[in-house]
């Protein structure tokens, strides 16, 4: 068997990279990193896309759930400094959460009694005085149908056709308002002393809950972060919450001392209705204007005296939406008016009176959450190649 003989020639140097191939094989490689990033952030972004949509449909058809948990830990977060307030002068987190539901459901409770007791009133004398309201609207009735009969009389010559007559149409209800809320009273008990469950055990484990999720934190930064979100939304909750509720029991009291000197029936009530609806921002007022008229027209027997409740409060509200409510709440939360608008009607779509009293509140909860958090650049990914995040406001104060 032959055997080659081993070669002397030595083997050829190997070749070294140039700066030109280096250079090209980085940008590849950060080509393909841009192009996984871009795919995730894609993935994320349908994946958010997705949730988005079927969040409102599930607090919609789970509204018995959801909406005593939402409403309950709003209230419980509004309560916080005052239960802070008793933990540093030494009262137990168990007592202090006591005493803070305790004082939130006195409060409660009368205000609730103050307006449903004379309301039921009111409801039975409708059938009564429904002939002093005809007879109140006669003036407004009698122009209305002059001006009609001018209206159709110059229709009558223009028009080719004989008008169609009009159907008139009753709607009768089926059952009183007595029977639905005997039929709706057990359910809502039973989900009051479930926010009220929810509320006790969220105050009474606050203050160790926060320390738990700020020290779970994997490093000094995302600690930071979170206690200062925590921060800022209890701060921003409860400021708006307390200022506005000290504005409509300051509105309460004052429409209710002026209708008590107007002559007008129940004015606590009046006063109450006030400061309730005064909560929704657009419609609460307008419906309260509708309902002082409608007792104005019960109570008075003229119509420039029916007009006078509403035409006050209507002052009123001018005055405490243009001048006291931007010049207190204005100077530490700015919100979008466009914004309120939307999530008064998507709250209200979710959960109907409820949900539009919750609007807000909710509203400065996630605006406060993303403002400190940061907030999804949809944008800048679309139409640029940056990430689904930005810097919240506080960062970019820093970077300037």
């Amino acid at each position: 068997m032959d055997v080659l003989p081993p070669t002397s020639e030595p083997l050829p140097p190997r070749a070294h990279p140039t700066a030109a191939q280096l250079a090209g094989h980085e940008q590849d490689l950060e080509h393909v990193g841009l192009k996984r990033v871009r795919l995730l952030a894609s993935l994320t972004l349908i994946a958010g896309i997705g949730l988005i949509l079927a969040i409102p449909f599930a607090l919609k058809g789970g509204a018995e759930f959801f909406l005593p948990v939402t409403a309950a830990m709003v209230i419980a977060i509004a309560l916080v400094p005052l239960l802070e307030w008793f933990e540093r002068r030494g009262v137990p987190s168990t007592l202090a959460a006591t005493l803070c539901v305790t004082l939130f459901l006195g409060v409660s409770i009368f205000a609730l009694a103050s307006i449903v007791l004379p309301a039921m009133d009111w409801v039975q004398r409708i059938p009564q005085r429904i002939g002093q309201v005809r007879h109140t609207l006669d003036p407004l009735v009698s122009l209305y149908k002059s001006l009609q009969r001018w209206i159709d009389s110059t229709t009558a010559q223009i028009a080719t056709a004989p008008a169609k007559s009009v159907r008139t149409v009753r709607l009768e209800t089926t059952n009183s308002w007595i029977d639905t809320i005997t039929t709706q009273a057990p359910h809502l008990l039973i989900q009051t002393f479930f926010a009220l469950l929810v509320i006790f055990f969220f105050l009474a484990g606050w203050t160790a809950m926060r320390k738990r999720t700020i020290v779970s934190r994997g490093s000094f930064e995302g600690a930071l972060t979170t206690a200062r979100v925590i921060q800022q939304v209890v701060e921003a909750t409860s400021t708006y919450l307390g200022t506005i509720t000290l504005i409509n029991i300051g509105m309460g009291i004052i429409t209710a001392t002026i209708l008590f000197f107007l002559g007008m029936d129940s004015p606590m009530m009046w006063g109450g209705i006030v400061a309730v609806l005064n909560y929704i921002p657009y419609l609460g007022p307008i419906a309260c204007v509708l309902l002082l008229s409608f007792g104005g027209l019960m109570q008075f027997p003229d119509v420039w005296s029916a007009m006078l409740p509403p035409a006050i409060f209507l002052g009123m509200h001018l005055i405490e939406a243009n001048v006291l409510t931007p010049s207190l709440v204005g100077r530490k939360l700015e919100i979008n008016p466009l914004l309120i608008l939307v999530s008064l009607s998507f709250w209200a779509w979710v959960w109907g009176t409820t949900g539009a009293l919750l609007a807000v509140p909710l509203l400065i909860i996630i605006k406060t959450i993303f403002s400190a958090a940061g907030t999804p650049d949809i944008a800048g990914f679309l139409f640029e190649d940056g990430v689904l995040t930005h810097v919240g406001d506080d960062d970019e104060a820093s970077d300037n």
